[in-house]
């Protein structure tokens, strides 16, 4: 067993927070779930009730998420136009990843199309988010812990950084192994963006659906939830090689933190919005509308811009679109981009995710918290994620990151933060 001095620092408060986290993850979900739904729809109060087994249990649950997880993978399974090949690894090989995600949502909204005009009730599928998140949740216990399992057997070189503390509940939590894979199938890149985001809009589509049942026509407030987030997945699997080089992939083992984000969380807390609107309908003018649309255009700019230049820089410094910007040397032979949009803060792509978290939550009103837990969860979540992303290109680039971090001195919001 190597030293613990040799290991990467424990993170989320070491094993007690780990296991905080699994109570912790689960329990909120649900507990939002409930209040969605409920009359008061207070974030921070009591749920209205406690489900009983009955209420979360349900075989026919079950049965449809693994017959979803099942397509997907067929779907990911497809030969794919597009090849990839990852980062390189500790043992200087390179895994090859199916772009194809993109086109697993446009087929998958033909099925759901043809499913729904012969007469599939989608609509129904409200209805059943309590059972269908506590099947999911079950499912995500016992994949991470098969995926702890093998990753026992797994060869040192195939560790994650921080996955391998030795620490069984924290390993658990945050993964051993970096991309656990039977052949070809990769299952972290498969659940990073496919069964869940997917699984979102699909939800988000059933809400709207059911709305227009209750009420005649969806709200436009539904609509642009709808619209927005339709937006966000679609880009993210049109751009689905740009996820190789995240920190989910190249850093992140695979446990339960990434499996319940991915598989759960995801899903079943990002459709608050949707949810809330199908229970609490808000009335939305054009001139609000069309404001909130603005902000969304503007975050969308921003993030697909900064993400669009990061990229295209990776793959290819001489590229007309890039070459231009100014760089920093660094002794791993890579150079940081010190201009364009990540001359303006370090990390912009942030930004305009934030602008677009609050775009979702506007739509909503102002008389409830709850449709804003999204942005604050997502601030968070980044804020933490840029602390790691600090650390973790400190430690990479040295003095070349120092110098980066001197002429660009705000990590999210200019001149704020």
């Amino acid at each position: 067993m190597a030293p613990q001095s040799s290991r990467a620092p424990l993170e989320f408060g070491g094993p007690l927070g780990a296991a905080a986290l699994l109570l912790l993850l689960p329990a909120t979900m649900i507990h939002l779930l409930l209040v969605a739904r409920s009359g008061p729809a207070r974030l921070l109060g009591p749920p209205p009730y406690l489900p009983g087994l009955e209420a979360l249990w349900s075989p026919r649950a079950l049965l449809l998420l693994l017959g979803w997880l099942g397509l997907q993978a067929a779907l990911y399974l497809l030969p794919a136009r597009q090849v990839a090949e990852g980062q390189e690894l500790k043992d200087k090989s390179r895994l090859r990843y199916p772009i194809n995600g993109f086109r697993a949502l446009v087929l998958t909204a033909l099925l759901v199309g043809l499913g729904v005009a012969a007469g599939l009730p989608l609509r129904a599928l409200p209805d059943m988010l309590l059972p269908l998140a506590f099947a999911a949740t079950l499912t995500a216990f016992v994949f991470s812990l098969l995926l702890y399992l093998k990753a026992r057997a797994a060869p040192a070189s195939a560790l994650a950084p921080g996955g391998n503390s030795g620490n069984p509940i924290y390993d658990f939590f945050l993964g051993r192994e970096l991309n656990p894979r039977i052949y070809s199938f990769d299952f972290k890149y498969f659940c990073e963006l496919r069964p869940g985001l997917i699984g979102w809009v699909l939800i988000n589509l059933a809400l709207l659906l059911q709305e227009a049942e209750l009420r005649g026509s969806p709200s436009l407030a539904m609509w642009l939830v709808n619209g927005f987030q339709l937006l966000y997945v679609a880009d993210a699997l049109w751009n689905e090689e740009a996820v190789l080089t995240t920190m989910d992939i190249t850093h992140d083992g695979f446990g339960f933190m990434l499996a319940f984000g991915d598989l759960v969380w995801v899903p079943f807390t990002y459709s608050l919005q949707a949810q809330f609107l199908l229970h609490h309908p808000q009335p939305l003018g054009l001139p609000m509308a069309s404001a909130i649309c603005l902000l969304n255009a503007v975050g969308y700019y921003i993030f697909r811009g900064a993400n669009s230049q990061k990229n295209t820089f990776r793959k290819n410094p001489s590229d007309p679109r890039v070459a231009d910007l100014e760089t920093i040397p660094t002794a791993t032979g890579r150079r940081l981009l010190v201009s364009g949009w990540w001359g303006m803060v370090r990390h912009p792509n942030y930004l305009g995710d934030l602008l677009m978290a609050l775009a979702w939550s506007l739509p909503c009103g102002l008389s409830h918290l709850l449709p804003y837990f999204y942005i604050i969860y997502f601030t968070a979540l980044l804020v933490h994620r840029e602390a790691r992303d600090e650390r973790q290109c400190l430690q990479k680039y040295g003095r070349a990151w120092l110098e980066y971090c001197r002429r660009v001195p705000h990590r999210i919001v200019p001149y704020v933060y």
